[in-house]
Parts: structure tokens; sequence; C-alpha cells
């Protein structure tokens, strides 16, 4: 599935804003993976995310699948053009990265598995935060057992978002968001709470507020409670309204044997022993890492550390909140088992 120089063949379908920081990730890999192709139906944004590395250029991403000779895409697509872009992806046996959410519905969710299935080809969610060096080394401590038996985690994604009727484009609407911030960028502290809980998301009560984006159909902020099948619970708090008070963690975990923390720059741990540490790391390019991540998968057959089994499993959570919240109840999440299509 390579060329004869070893690296991975990649088409970038979509070239706006976060496709930048995908190109960038190219970039810093230039011995494991090449963009040769982008698409985009506005010829001049393709043009600018291809000057870098040459790559050609496409309007239309089915003609970049017929015609680019490519082992995988890298979908960067608004949120409700994703499934039929990784369907098409798929049916063409191509591998696949794809930015957040996977899709926007149940149905959706079963169509993505289903065609990645039968062709047996590799899907990663593009997850960033998950190669955070804080939050990698937390899961490796959390699974050496240093907090025991885990009880609760934590995770926080806020800040203060200037979006405006102009700027805000296709997120102003629910079609074509999938919601509002929840499943923007409350997508990350859900994959990350999922990652750290180490269990399959059960049940869910969620609160969605508009404290400020008032001119948005979706929630500018939200408060979710996911239970997990190993007894974990976690809470999340996300938001576009507002910047978190200053002692905000952006995960934590506790255990039975203590608790770790992290701002998302260090990782600090107390145990219940009295032994304390807290870590430091040097800034590492999330979108670089994972993009390294998705090459060697496609090159050895590995699972990535999120595919569309836990791309479903998000979602699920996301969902469940959209209905909690809507009937004021608690409600069950689908989980990729519970998935089936039509």
């Amino acid at each position: 599935m390579t060329t004869s120089n070893g690296k991975i063949r990649v088409g970038l379908i979509g070239a706006g804003g976060i496709a930048g920081a995908h190109v960038k990730g190219y970039l810093e890999n230039p011995d494991t993976v090449q963009l040769v192709a982008v698409a985009d139906p506005v010829q001049e944004h393709a043009e600018r995310r291809a000057q870098l590395t040459g790559a050609a250029t496409y309007t239309s991403y089915q003609d970049m699948l017929r015609e680019a000779e490519l082992d995988a895409v890298d979908i960067c697509l608004p949120h409700h053009l994703h499934r039929d872009a990784i369907v098409a992806a798929a049916r063409a046996g191509k591998h696949i990265l794809c930015e957040k959410p996977l899709c926007l519905t149940d149905e959706e969710a079963a169509e993505v598995q289903a065609a990645v299935r039968e062709a047996g080809v590799t899907l990663m969610c593009a997850h960033n935060q998950l190669f955070s060096p804080p939050v990698a080394k937390a899961v490796e401590l959390i699974g050496e057992g240093l907090l025991g038996e885990v009880y609760e985690v934590r995770t926080t994604d806020s800040f203060f978002n200037d979006f405006n009727p102009e700027t805000m484009g296709w997120r102003a609407s629910a079609k074509t968001s999938g919601g509002g911030e929840l499943i923007d960028t409350g997508y990350h502290p859900t994959y990350l709470m999922l990652q750290l809980a180490g269990g399959e998301p059960v049940e869910v009560t969620a609160m969605l507020s508009t404290h400020r984006l008032k001119f948005m159909e979706g929630e500018d902020s939200a408060q979710v409670l996911v239970r997990f099948d190993n007894g974990v619970v976690g809470t999340l708090t996300t938001s576009w309204a507002y910047n978190p008070s200053s002692n905000t963690e952006r995960f934590s975990v506790v255990g039975e044997k203590g608790a770790l923390f992290s701002d998302g720059r260090n990782l600090s741990y107390r145990l219940r022993t009295g032994e304390q540490a807290t870590l430091e790391f040097p800034e590492v390019d999330e979108f670089a890492a994972e993009i390294a991540h998705f090459a060697g998968c496609v090159r050895t057959g590995a699972k990535p550390i999120h595919s569309e089994k836990e791309g479903i499993e998000v979602l699920g959570i996301i969902l469940a909140a959209y209905e909690s919240a809507e009937n004021r109840s608690l409600a069950p999440v689908r989980s990729a088992s519970s998935v089936v299509p039509a």
C-alpha cells in the first residue's frame, strides 16, 4: 500500500481551517507520508493547501478518488459531509483518517461501520488530543495500576469563542453541525474521557445552555455526566461562551489509591501513601503525532488508537446527551456493537 519510496500516499478531502494543521503534520513526517492530492470545491482553497507539498488539486473528491494514486484519504470536511466521504473512500479501497465528529447520527454510524468493514480498510478518528504527552502518560500510569481501580474522570474544554453571525458559517446550523458546541469542541473532552475511563459508555445525563452565542441554533455550553460499564463516572464541561476559572483542570482521574491532575501542560499525581510527583513535558505537535500514528497503522495493519468503534462510542455519548437534555432524562448510549445497518 505504499509507493516505491515507502511513503503512504494521502489525498486531503476538504481544505478549510483545520486542514492547515493536517498539512503541517504531513510536512513534519516527510519520511513516512506524502500528501499527493487535495480536493476542495473552491479551487483557490485547494491550491493554498497544496502549495507547500506540490500536491495535485481537484474540485471534486470523487474525481480525486478515481484519478489520483492514493493509499489513504484525510477527511477535513464540515460535519454533515463526513459520512458520504467515508463511504466513498472505503468503497474506493482507501484507508481513512477523519476529523471529528465521525458522523452525525446512529444511521450514519451504521453506514460508516458497514462500509469500512466490507472494504477491509483502516479508519482512524482524528482525535488529536490523545497525542498530548500528559494524556498519553496518564493513560500509561492508569494502565500500570498507579491509581488502582478508577472511580471518576473529569474533563474540560472551554474558551471564549469570538464567533459572530458573519464568521460562524455552517457551524451556526444544527443541520450541518449536528447540534452545537458539544458535538464540535465538546467532542475533544468526550473522547478524552472515553480514553481515560477505560470502559464503554452506558448512560448519560446532560444540561445544555446557550449563554452568549444566541444567534446559533445549538448550545454554546454543556455539562455532561457519563456512566461507563466498568463503574467509572465521568463529568464533562465544555463551552464557547467563557474561559474557565484558573483552577479548572483539563482532566483529572480519581481512583482507589489516589488521583492525577493535568492543566494540559503538566501532569501531577498524589497517592494515599504520600507519594507525589509533577511531570513536565516538551511541546508536541499533536497533529504531526496523529498523522505518524495513522501512517504506522496503515503500514502495519495495527488498530488505530481510536477506530470507528471508539468514534461511534464518542458519538453515542453526545447523541445520548442531546436526548437527555431534550427529555430531561437519563439516556442510554448506543455503542458500536449495537449500531447495525438497516
